[in-house]
């Protein structure tokens, strides 16, 4: 174990179309894994295996394959590159030891580069550039670094085919920039690089302060040799630990043949074994990713990217054993705020339909999936209309299922606006369960989601009731006042009662004189909802940060428009001839925004949104506000709500 090969972790991202697929065939070409250059537009790339991937020529999964190069290990992972698949390089940045970000040298910095970039610096992952597609007409490799450095704010080092700068003087004008320690080589040997310059590029892109950039084609190779000699020397870590405590990521989870769920995991610690328990299972298979595929192996060390099974358990962001410091939890990108009515074009393939969309969502956490048992209908959230389509294909050419989608809404939230308190007593007519409820709530703080609290003795309730209760009060909180998820509140259990278990005379349990955690859990929707009334709630729409950038001389036309939007901007930034504003816009104005932007700006504004960490605001609905139907069996209205349940039970 001790000589192991150094690896590196290495994620290729892109706006859509920028060339970073190819560049992967083209990278596994230099190193030897394969000998005949895939073709997106032919469906031939060894990274887009999905039908659905070829036929569009997108990236929709992240995909991993392995080489070699200069004694390393290398573990590509192709990402996708549609912003309606966020979700999806969200998990892979996490397990990154460095990047290649691809820019078109024609149409240069779009919207998603801007987002990438500032993800990438904001978690300190070492970034190369690489300037695609110099063999296009209108190419302007020049132009698109000053870009880079301009709306990037990116310290850019052009690179020559040998792997080091193309001239002296730029590295060292950038080291004097961020050290006035390389002033005096900058003014006096401008031409002069000595190995301490050298180790310095090295020491600041490892860094994140120095983005060395390369140009070429990745369709003809033209200056992936020099990429490649650059990676080798620039981003390949020491090597891995793998005597040490297990530590250990998984950042996808997928299906196998049989149906057994696989999941993909990052080792940066220790070793993993064939038949180690874990947290989350018993390791049954382990594939490592050799020389372009997946290999069978008896274990996998620090280090390495493998496939597991055996883990039952996993789910995407699951730790096995603690990240090692300066690692963290990626979360960095918002949830979906957009919700669709799923149904079969075959109202008798609704259950196949459900067990495929909870397939989708457990490889996807960020997918809701809520099912409506009073219409037979499942809601699916997600980010946009591409997805949308993208999952319709899937369901069809994975699963046999033929989907329907209704229109696409956007989804609410509700925060109470006071406090209120409600409570059932057991034996008292109106109330038909055989169990005491009362409960309060108040408004929580933001971010503090749903928080129950216990307002009698520890006790007081055998541990099977109070289980029922604590675990129906956030079931029924998904759906408030107006039928959106009551978030930010505090519970608290204020009241609790019940009959203890009665029998007749020859031992048979008597259900009618003893009380049962059924009996809570019917009754919790009854008092929450007659507490979520007195105490009052309000809508709140989704909100997220944007930026635009744009010609100075289109800022009024635009600033109409975000006006229309319902956008609150910041003060303008002038850079030159191009303007930056930034502020909220609610997400239902986003759309309209797109639409705009385009006619208003020639076709050069760029539209950002989801900035800030990722996080979505909430602002209070002006007017009336929306509701949405309700999926349970609506304790709101007490007739329907009793007739309903009662019967059932």
């Amino acid at each position: 174990m001790a000589s192991l090969p150094r690896t590196l972790n290495l994620g290729i991202l892109a706006h859509v179309d920028a060339g970073k697929t190819s560049l992967t065939e083209r990278l596994l070409l230099h190193a030897g894994v394969i000998d005949t250059l895939g073709r997106v537009d032919a469906g031939t790339t060894r990274t887009d295996s999905l039908e659905l991937e070829r036929r569009r020529g997108i990236t929709i999964k992240s995909a991993v394959v392995s080489f070699r190069l200069g004694g390393a290990v290398v573990n590509l992972i192709d990402t996708p590159g549609h912003p309606d698949f966020i979700a999806e390089v969200e998990r892979v940045l996490g397990v990154l030891d460095g990047a290649v970000l691809v820019v078109s040298a024609v149409e240069g910095v779009q919207a998603q580069t801007l987002v990438l970039h500032r993800t990438l610096a904001r978690l300190g992952i070492p970034t190369l550039l690489f300037v695609n597609k110099t063999d296009r007409r209108g190419a302007d490799p020049a132009r698109v670094r000053e870009e880079i450095r301009e709306r990037l704010g990116a310290a850019v080092v052009p690179m020559g085919a040998d792997g080091a700068p193309r001239r002296p003087e730029e590295l060292l004008e950038a080291l004097a920039e961020q050290d006035d320690a390389f002033l005096p080589d900058y003014l006096d040997r401008p031409g002069l690089l000595t190995p301490r310059h050298r180790a310095a590029l090295a020491d600041r892109t490892r860094r994140g302060l120095l983005h060395p950039a390369w140009q070429g084609s990745a369709a003809t190779g033209a200056g992936v040799a020099g990429l490649a000699a650059g990676i080798r020397a620039l981003l390949v870590p020491g090597p891995p630990d793998p005597d040490g405590p297990l530590s250990a990521a998984v950042f996808k989870v997928e299906r196998g043949p049989s149906g057994e769920r696989l999941a993909y995991a990052r080792l940066f610690g220790g070793t993993l074994r064939l038949r180690d328990r874990t947290e989350l299972g018993t390791v049954t298979s382990i594939r490592v990713f050799e020389d372009g595929g997946a290999v069978r192996r008896d274990a996998v060390p620090a280090g390495r990217i493998a496939l597991l099974g055996g883990l039952g358990e996993a789910r995407i962001g699951d730790v096995l054993g603690g990240l090692p410091p300066g690692r963290r939890a990626v979360q960095h990108f918002p949830p979906p705020t957009l919700e669709t009515a799923v149904l079969a074009a075959d109202r008798s393939r609704k259950g196949a339909l459900h067990t495929a969309l909870a397939q989708l969502a457990e490889q996807d956490p960020l997918i809701d999936l809520r099912q409506d048992d009073l219409r037979n209908e499942l809601y699916l959230s997600l980010y946009g209309e591409v997805q949308k389509e993208v999952i319709q294909a899937t369901l069809a050419e994975e699963f046999g299922v033929d989907a329907e989608f209704r229109g696409t809404t956007v989804v609410h939230r509700e925060y109470l606006t006071g406090s209120g308190a409600a409570e059932e007593v057991i034996g008292t007519p109106s109330n038909p369960f055989l169990a005491t409820v009362g409960l309060r709530v108040e408004p929580g703080p933001p971010g503090s989601g749903v928080r129950f609290r216990l307002g009698v003795e520890l006790g007081s309730l055998p541990s099977a009731f109070m289980a029922a209760i604590e675990q129906t009060v956030p079931a029924v909180l998904e759906q408030g006042l107006h039928g959106w998820k009551v978030d930010d509140c505090t519970v608290t259990l204020t009241r609790s009662g019940y009959w203890a278990r009665q029998s007749h005379a020859h031992g048979t349990f008597d259900k009618s004189m003893s009380s049962t955690a059924g009996d809570f859990r019917n009754l919790v929707p009854l008092v929450l909802m007659d507490a979520l009334r007195r105490a009052g709630t309000a809508v709140h729409e989704p909100v997220r940060r944007f930026r635009v950038d744009l010609p100075a001389d289109a800022y009024g036309p635009v600033l109409a428009a975000l006006v229309k939007a319902r956008a609150v901007p910041e003060p303008p930034e002038q850079r030159g001839r191009r303007t930056a504003v930034e502020g909220e816009v609610p997400v239902a104005g986003i759309e309209r925004l797109e639409r705009a932007l385009p006619g208003l700006t020639r076709g050069e504004g760029v539209l950002e949104t989801g900035l800030d960490g990722g996080r979505v605001a909430w602002w209070p609905v002006a007017g009336r506000p929306p509701s949405r139907p309700r999926t349970d069996h609506n304790p709101l209205n007490r007739k329907v709500y009793l007739l309903r349940v009662v019967r059932r039970t």
